[in-house]
């Protein structure tokens, strides 16, 4: 695996993963703002669903696809062309945030009114229209700060956009809570201006980051400006020629980076339907707040991994296929595809292992909660594996079977929702979303094998061994678990964490160790975990 791919998704990895982290950890203390109630957390998801499609439609990927297209030219030392579309872009995204956000603004209702059929429901047509219209002054900024993003990681400068989320969370999530605080307990207000307050966190958080964007944009100016002196000037395209090439990049980012929150739009949509058909609507909200809100936001934590890898693996598989080095681009496949099961089998495992002091650690104890989780936990894998198939097709310009799998993904989530929901209530989406995410994932990875040549030999061998690592592992688990189990209580706040400590710790003490003992961190990380392992005497 080259230095630069190690290095770039080290970045990433650390940046998503921070951000994921802090996104994860304050539904503690915003849960307990709320009350310890469910509702007001569907009533976010609410709103956040259709914003997070719309924020994704306004950028039109192009985070991805600038960087694509930047890494491609820069491939052929042509930096004027990614300059050209730099400065071009940004008037473009400023006007498509402002469309965006107009539309969404003005449509509010409408997607309030599709998301909430019955007056049996708790949360109202009302309370979900004045979330939508808060959160929607975020799309103003945002795909403005994406351009931005995508310049900088196209130039393999992984760090700005690191930074820049990190910022982002961080600020986001300090205005929420402190609007929350005020709002609740210091003027007195009602949950839904609460909650509409949390949602405009997400503009406070872009314009900070933004903000962050632009110190690194002047603080680099000068080597990218030193870059256009070597700059062949062999190529002459037009603005138009630029679109028209961006657009056949983007039509696809859009689809990769709408794929679970279409999943969720169509469980926003069909849930609270389908929980009705079987008379179970003055429940409903709950359980879409648990399912969407918060066994999600615990399930999303493994998937940051493939999010670091489809934006850094990106322009390297586009440089390699670009120049025709199938030999490294399968190389960095293979690579990519271990380390990624390598970090997301045993994440999502324990997760589902723990799944009861788990829920209690960042919410409160519930059964639903807890049964949710269990079973949610695993479909982490299916999310990483998709982001990053989806990316390595685009590296090799077969978008059209990314937009291709996910239309048959998200068509079997919606055959089988309603019927899977009437039948096993809130497991039922789970399923459906499990056999859509499969269904999608498999299909990239025969149009990989075919298109670049992949064999999944190698993959395949050291999957095996990774899964017997986890079974191990699963086994101590289970064991000290139960054992504990008699002495700590999951259902109580402090003897959970103590659980989800002392048995996930010792998990991932086994799995390494494991890991080491073998060899196989050397195999998939190097000399970096050679060193370590000599270190620690382990199979010298």
């Amino acid at each position: 695996m080259s230095s630069t791919l190690i290095r770039g998704t080290f970045i990433l990895t650390l940046g998503v993963f921070i951000s994921k982290f802090l996104g994860l950890f304050f539904v503690i203390p915003f849960y307990a703002l709320l009350g310890n109630e469910v509702e007001p957390t569907s009533l976010y998801s609410y709103g956040y669903v259709p914003y997070t499609i719309f924020l994704t439609v306004a950028t039109a990927g192009v985070p991805l696809a600038v960087s694509k297209f930047i890494s491609k030219y820069n491939s052929m030392q042509e930096y004027h062309v990614g300059r050209k579309l730099f400065k071009s872009g940004l008037v473009l995204m400023t006007l498509t945030g402002i469309v965006s956000f107009l539309i969404m603004y003005a449509f509010a209702p409408f997607f309030a009114e599709i998301t909430i059929p019955s007056d049996e429901q708790v949360i109202t047509v009302e309370q979900v229209t004045t979330v939508i219209r808060a959160v929607s002054f975020a799309l103003i900024i945002i795909p403005f700060m994406s351009l931005i993003r995508g310049f900088f990681q196209g130039h393999n400068s992984m760090g700005p956009t690191a930074v820049s989320q990190v910022i982002e969370q961080i600020v986001r999530i300090v205005f929420l809570l402190v609007g929350v605080y005020v709002v609740l307990y210091v003027i007195k207000g009602d949950m839904t201006t609460a909650i509409s307050v949390a949602t405009f966190g997400a503009f406070v958080g872009g314009a900070a980051s933004l903000a962050s964007l632009i110190w690194y944009w002047f603080k680099r100016k000068p080597r990218f400006d030193k870059m256009l002196e070597e700059d062949k000037g062999t190529v002459d395209i037009s603005l138009v020629e630029i679109y028209k090439e961006i657009i056949a990049y983007s039509i696809p980012f859009i689809f990769v980076g709408i794929a679970n929150p279409l999943f969720q739009l169509v469980d926003q949509v069909t849930f609270n339907r389908a929980m009705g058909a079987i008379g179970n609507a003055d429940v409903a909200d709950t359980a879409f707040g648990v399912l969407n809100f918060a066994a999600h936001k615990l399930v999303i934590i493994p998937v940051s991994l493939a999010t670091a890898f489809s934006m850094s693996l990106l322009p390297l598989i586009t440089s390699a296929y670009t120049k025709n080095e199938y030999g490294k681009m399968n190389r960095q496949l293979d690579q990519t595809f271990q380390i990624l099961l390598f970090l997301t089998i045993p994440a999502a495992l324990g997760i589902s292992l723990l799944a009861e002091p788990t829920y209690t650690l960042f919410y409160s104890h519930s059964d639903l909660g807890t049964e949710v989780l269990r079973t949610y936990a695993p479909v982490a894998i299916l999310f990483a594996l998709f982001a990053v198939t989806a990316a390595i097709l685009q590296g090799i310009d077969k978008q059209k079977y990314t937009i291709l799998s996910l239309l048959v993904g998200l068509l079997v989530k919606l055959m089988l929702n309603i019927p899977l929901i009437k039948l096993m209530e809130t497991q039922g989406a789970i399923l459906a979303t499990t056999l859509g995410y499969l269904a999608a994932t498999v299909i990239n990875l025969i149009v990989i094998k075919i298109y670049g040549n992949y064999e999944y030999n190698t993959v395949f061998r050291r999957t095996l061994l990774i899964i017997m690592f986890n079974a191990v592992m699963a086994a101590a688990v289970i064991v000290l678990y139960v054992i504990l189990a008699n002495f700590l209580d999951p259902s109580a706040k402090m003897q959970a964490i103590a659980l989800v400590a002392i048995c996930g710790g010792a998990g991932a003490l086994i799995y390494f160790y494991l890991s080491f003992r073998s060899r196989l961190a050397d195999r998939l990380f190097g000399e970096r975990a050679a060193k370590v392992r000599r270190k620690l005497r382990m199979g010298q």
